[in-house]
């Protein structure tokens, strides 16, 4: 085995490598070759247009609109889910106290764990045509039809004031019971004898949450932001499914991704759409770079 340790390493890596290779490395390759081509997604690809995709987009006011529109979902969507999702999952393993030497949850934990997981269960397209419904701005939405007819119904998602609003509450809503479980499984690598003996010295649940919990989890924190940065670059299937006029009312739920889509396979401008492909790889290289730089600080060991 130790002679042969090399070949077998590679007989492993070479095919999901290979995989990544082709359908994620020439991608990114392809991506950067067509922005540069006034392209429509058929025929060859002749025109060279050189920047001239990059200028037509920084005169657009759609981009300008979608790119608000995902910095809005990145400052509150990991600020939310984080949150949210560290307070559940503290609760479920630490909040019921200290109890015959051993830290546990709340009461009834356990069944607390499935329901913030379910929505993990559904798809996304699922949820979308589920809150489609529930944020119907008529009397046919599950919230408006609450109410008696007498009463003037919410627009929601017809409404550019709260359009974007909804989308960000079913984005919490979808991912929050996943990072309770990733934040749960983490504080469950936290040794209970630093629970107890924060105990002992009369730590409150709000020490122990601030002063104990986060600074253990901090790694898994920082990653988690991360990964709910890329979520909020992307956010295509529920706007696409459940806003008005896919992106509406009047662009007001527009994002980058959803640019992406309608410019490569409706408007026949495929090379304008790997232009903004470009922009949005880098917009979350950024990000994630930006995220880790401004986060790292030392390890804190149990």
């Amino acid at each position: 085995m130790r002679h042969g340790k090399y070949p077998f390493i590679i007989g492993f890596l070479v095919v999901p490598v290979a995989l990544y290779a082709v359908f994620v490395v020439w991608a990114y390759i392809q991506a950067f070759y067509l922005s540069v081509y006034e392209w429509s997604g058929l025929g060859p690809v002749e025109n060279f247009v050189g920047l001239e995709n990059f200028r037509k987009m920084w005169d657009d006011t759609t981009f300008w609109q979608s790119i608000k529109h995902n910095i809005f979902l990145l400052v509150f969507l990991p600020l939310i889910t984080v949150v949210l999702a560290l307070v559940f999952a503290f609760l479920l393993n630490v909040g019921g106290g200290h109890k015959g030497g051993v830290t546990r949850g709340v009461w009834g934990s356990k069944v607390y764990r499935i329901i913030f997981f379910f929505p993990q269960l559904l798809a996304l397209a699922i949820v979308a045509v589920i809150f489609g419904r529930v944020f119907g701005p008529d009397k046919s939405g599950m919230i408006n039809g609450l109410f008696p007819e007498s009463w003037s119904p919410w627009l929601f998602l017809a409404d550019e004031r709260y359009a974007m609003g909804c989308i960000l509450v079913v984005l919490v809503w979808q991912a929050v019971g996943f990072y309770v479980v990733l934040f749960s499984a983490g504080m469950g690598n936290i040794p209970t004898e630093v629970y107890e003996a924060a105990a002992i010295d009369g730590a409150s649940r709000v020490t122990l949450f601030f002063k104990i919990t986060i600074p253990l989890l901090w790694n898994t924190v920082q990653v988690a932001w991360v990964y709910l940065g890329i979520a909020a670059f992307d956010a295509f299937a529920l706007v696409n499914i459940m806003t008005v006029d896919r992106g509406g009312p009047d662009g007001a739920t527009s994002v980058l991704s959803l640019m992406i889509y309608r410019n490569a396979f409706e408007f026949s401008q495929a090379g304008y759409a790997s232009a903004l492909g470009v922009v949005l790889f880098f917009l979350t290289l950024t990000f994630a770079w930006v995220t880790l730089s401004a986060t790292r600080r030392e390890s804190v060991e149990a």
